[in-house]
C-alpha cells in the first residue's frame, strides 16, 4: 500500500489533501479547527527553511549568472515583467470591481481605526540595507537578507579565485537546504488538509454571506489575470503550453492559497519552477524576488477592488481621474511597500489616503481578510512562476524538454 501512494503524483497528493480538508471542515464545522497544528506544524517547517534558503540560494545564483549571463539585462527583465502584470492587475482589478454592486443594501458603520505608519520611500530604501546581516537572518527579514545575499555574491565574483573556498562552502550549504527542503515538502499534503480544514471550520459559509460579492469579484479578478494574463504570456510570449505550466504550477498555487504565505511557499514553487525546466540558477534568482516585490494580487488587485468596494458602501462617486489615480497608485504600491508586514493592508491604506477614502472602511473587510489572502498569495506565487517561465526562456535558462515531460510520480525534489 505504501508503495502505491509512493507512486502517486505530488500534486494529486497536494489535490487530495485540499478536498479533503475542506470536506472535513464544512463536515465537522468548528470542530474542525482542532486540526489547525497540523497546518501549523507544516508552517513552522517551512518558515525554518526560509531564511538560509534564500541567502544560499541568492549567493549562488548571483556566483553562476555571472559567469555565463548579464545579470543587469535578466534583472531588468525580470522587473519589467513584475512592473507589465502589476498595471494589467490592476486594470483588471477595476474593471471587475466597477462592474460588480459589490455594497448593495450595505451601509457601513463609523469605526474606529488605527492609521497604519506606512514607510516614506526614503525609509523603505534604508530599510533594505541590514545593519547587522546576522539578526536580519534570525529574524527573518527577507528583503534584508536578498540584498546582503546579492551583496556577498557580487563580492564573491569581484574577488575571484580568493573567494573560491567560500563560494563553494555556500553552494554545499545551498545543496544541503536544497535537501531538507525535499524532506519538508513531504508533509505538504499533511499541511495543505490541516489548514483547510481550520479555515472552512472556522469561518462557515454564514460567517462569508455577508460580503459575498467582495470577496466574489477578488477571487474572478485573481483567476481571470491567472488564466488570462499568466497563461497568455506563457502561451504567446514564451510559446509553450499554458496547461502544462499550471499543472506543474499546482502544487504549489495550493501551498500558497492554503498557507496565504509567498515566503512560505517559496520551497514549494523552487520545486515546482524546476519541474518546469527552469534553470537552479535563475529560479533561486526570481522567486525571492518576486516573493518582495511581485504582488500582483495584494498590490494590484486587491486595492482596486477594495477601494471601489468602500466607496460604493459609504456612498462615494468615483471620478475618472479617481480610478486613474488608484490603478496607478495600486501598481507602484506593491513595490514601494516591499518588506512591510501586513503590506495588503497597508498597499490598501495608501490606495484609499490617496483618492480620499475613509480608511475605517478597512475594519470591515479586515474581519475576512485571511479568506481574501488565499487568493491574493495563489496569484503573486503564480505571477512569480510564470516569469521565471518567461523570461528564462527568453535567456536560455528554460530546458524545455523538461518542461513537457510529464514524470509518473512528481515526488518533491528540490535540486539534485
Amino acid at each position: 500500500m505504501w508503495q502505491t501512494i509512493k507512486q502517486i503524483p505530488f500534486w494529486q497528493k497536494v489535490l487530495a489533501g485540499f478536498i479533503l480538508g475542506v470536506g472535513l471542515g464544512v463536515i465537522l464545522g468548528e470542530q474542525a479547527t482542532q486540526l489547525k497544528p497540523l497546518g501549523d506544524l507544516f508552517i513552522a517547517a517551512i518558515k525554518m527553511l526560509v531564511a538560509p534558503l534564500i541567502f544560499c540560494a541568492i549567493v549562488v545564483s548571483i556566483t553562476s549568472l555571472g559567469n555565463d549571463v548579464s545579470l543587469k539585462r535578466l534583472s531588468i527583465k525580470t522587473l519589467a515583467m513584475f512592473m507589465l502584470t502589476g498595471t494589467i492587475a490592476s486594470l483588471i482589478g477595476l474593471t471587475i470591481g466597477s462592474l460588480i454592486d459589490m455594497g448593495g443594501s450595505l451601509e457601513l458603520a463609523t469605526t474606529e481605526v488605527r492609521e497604519r505608519n506606512v514607510p516614506g520611500f526614503a525609509q523603505v530604501l534604508l530599510d533594505m540595507i541590514p545593519v547587522n546581516p546576522f539578526a536580519s537572518l534570525a529574524e527573518g527579514k527577507v528583503l534584508q537578507i536578498i540584498v546582503f545575499a546579492a551583496l556577498v555574491g557580487i563580492a564573491i565574483n569581484k574577488v575571484g579565485e580568493k573567494a573560491e573556498p567560500l563560494k563553494h562552502a555556500i553552494e554545499a550549504g545551498a545543496e544541503v537546504m536544497f535537501q531538507l527542503t525535499r524532506m519538508v515538502l513531504q508533509l505538504t499534503p499533511i499541511g495543505v488538509f490541516g489548514l483547510m480544514a481550520w479555515v472552512v471550520g472556522e469561518y462557515g459559509l454564514s460567517t462569508l454571506l455577508p460580503l459575498g460579492k467582495f470577496i466574489g469579484a477578488i477571487y474572478i479578478a485573481a483567476l481571470i489575470h491567472m488564466i488570462f494574463v499568466y497563461g497568455g504570456l506563457v502561451r504567446f510570449g514564451a510559446g509553450l503550453s499554458a496547461v502544462q505550466f499550471f499543472r506543474k504550477a499546482m502544487p504549489a498555487q495550493l501551498v500558497a492559497f492554503t498557507t496565504a504565505s509567498s515566503f512560505g511557499t517559496l520551497p514549494a514553487s523552487t520545486r515546482a519552477t524546476e519541474t518546469m525546466g527552469v534553470s537552479k540558477k535563475y529560479g533561486a534568482f526570481v522567486l525571492p524576488l518576486g516573493a518582495t516585490m511581485n504582488m500582483d494580487g495584494c498590490g494590484g488587485i486587491y486595492p482596486a477592488i477594495a477601494a471601489i468596494f468602500i466607496a460604493q458602501i459609504y456612498g462615494i462617486p468615483l471620478e475618472t481621474t479617481d480610478y486613474m489615480l488608484i490603478a496607478v497608485t495600486a501598481t507602484v504600491a506593491s513595490v514601494g511597500t516591499a518588506g512591510v508586514p501586513g503590506s495588503a493592508m497597508v498597499m490598501l491604506s495608501v490606495t484609499l489616503g490617496v483618492v480620499g477614502l475613509p480608511l475605517e472602511g478597512i475594519a470591515f473587510i479586515a474581519s475576512i481578510d485571511r479568506v481574501i489572502d488565499m487568493i491574493r498569495t495563489a496569484t503573486n506565487v503564480t505571477g512569480d512562476m510564470m516569469t521565471a517561465v518567461v523570461v528564462g526562456k527568453s535567456e536560455g535558462q528554460l530546458d524545455q524538454e523538461q518542461f513537457y515531460r510529464n514524470e509518473e510520480s512528481d515526488a518533491p525534489e528540490v535540486a539534485s
